[in-house]
């Protein structure tokens, strides 16, 4: 058997296969393009209401509630903006601001006793991992919701590929090896206040405000490792670089490193966000004691063990992914699921990209437990902004 069983498979359900029973009362915070993009994705579910929505931006929040089709005075805007959309009488929301406000805003969210919908990472920092931890726990102790969207792990190939490692066709897992190559996002110079950097994924080169690329981004190929190990890394030593041409934002984006786990497997993983012709290309590699394995986000997901050779394609899951999230969720709240089994290696995802983000800026090798010990909170200057 494999030496570490990967943690329980996410739940599937198509929304075509779906028949709504009822209406779920969603509220939306964060409206720019993934938060537009995701928020037409609940509509065309159909079986939510998009009762109330928010953005940084008035003319945003304006323009997006006009077209998801909520009221005009339900339509807010300013950094408190999100608790007007939790006072506005919805039973969800859905969470796709910059990931710093996260913590924050689903602790308010579970507070007032909603469901919560939310995009990765959690979180930016560990104060903020252990936050969103313990809001997910108060979330299934009071029955509700809590999703956090992955694409990756719905995927039917990725999870005949996990079953099978489950299993143990390709006997214990000595090894991982992810990566995620991907070009940058805009970076421009820095204005009188954080305004501008709320616009177009400019904060994903900010890692207070968006936790840096390795942490955003890198996340997906790090989770799919963490989903093969079962399991968040002891320690990791790496190095990282800034290799985009003109940055302004203090995330680095060219990364080597190397992770390590309780039960002695070890994990490489390399990543670049650089304009360079590479393409976008994220995969996970899991190397057997007798057969390895693939999963990927989009592209090949492969294995080859004792019993079984898989081949299969992977389309781009972006879409697909984030629609059976949206299906599971409303399937969750409806039916009264409150197992949220996507939280644990959210959480520990977040903290092992934490990690390796803090390994590179210092090219040092760093454990988590002297990570957790720092608990170093992370702080973004809101001064000269909007509430």
């Amino acid at each position: 058997m494999a030496a570490a069983a990967p943690l329980a498979l996410p739940s599937v359900t198509r929304a075509a296969d779906e028949a709504p029973r009822r209406k779920i009362k969603l509220g939306v915070v964060g409206l720019g393009g993934r938060g537009l993009w995701i928020a037409r994705l609940f509509n065309k579910h159909g079986g939510y209401q998009i009762h109330a929505v928010a953005d940084y931006f008035p003319s945003v929040a304006d323009k997006a509630g006009k077209e998801l089709g909520a009221e005009p005075g339900r339509c807010y805007s300013g950094l408190s903006g999100f608790q007007r959309v939790i006072e506005s009488g919805v039973e969800a929301i859905a969470l796709e601001t910059p990931p710093y406000f996260f913590p924050e805003h689903a602790r308010a969210a579970v507070a007032a006793g909603l469901h919560v919908y939310m995009a990765k990472p959690v979180a930016v920092d560990v104060p903020g991992c252990l936050e969103i931890k313990a809001a997910a726990e108060k979330a299934t102790a009071g029955q509700r919701v809590f999703l956090v969207d992955y694409q990756l792990p719905t995927e039917p190939a990725n999870q005949q590929v996990m079953n099978a490692v489950r299993d143990g066709d390709i006997g214990p897992i000595n090894a991982l090896h992810s990566h995620y190559y991907a070009g940058p996002f805009p970076d421009p110079p820095f204005t009188e206040n954080l305004e501008s950097r709320f616009r177009g994924l400019i904060w994903c080169n900010d890692v207070a405000l968006g936790g840096g690329y390795h942490v955003n981004a890198c996340i997906h190929g790090v989770d799919a490792a963490l989903w093969a190990a079962g399991q968040r890394p002891v320690s990791c030593q790496g190095l990282s670089r800034i290799g985009r041409a003109n940055p302004h934002g203090d995330s680095h984006d060219v990364f080597e490193l190397l992770f390590e786990y309780e039960n002695g497997i070890i994990h490489s993983h390399r990543g670049e966000h650089l304009n360079n012709y590479l393409g976008f290309d994220v995969v996970c590699q899991i190397v057997g004691q007798t057969g390895y394995a693939q999963t990927c986000y989009g592209g090949k997901a492969m294995l080859k063990g004792r019993e079984n050779i898989i081949n299969a394609e992977v389309p781009n899951p972006y879409e697909p992914g984030a629609t059976r999230n949206i299906a599971k969720f409303h399937q969750a709240v409806t039916g009264g699921d409150f197992s949220n089994d996507t939280v644990a290696r959210s959480v520990d995802g977040a903290l092992a990209t934490i990690l390796g983000r803090e390994a590179g800026r210092r090219r040092t090798k760093l454990t988590m437990e002297q990570l957790l010990k720092e608990n170093q909170r992370l702080e973004v200057n809101l001064k000269g902004l909007k509430s």
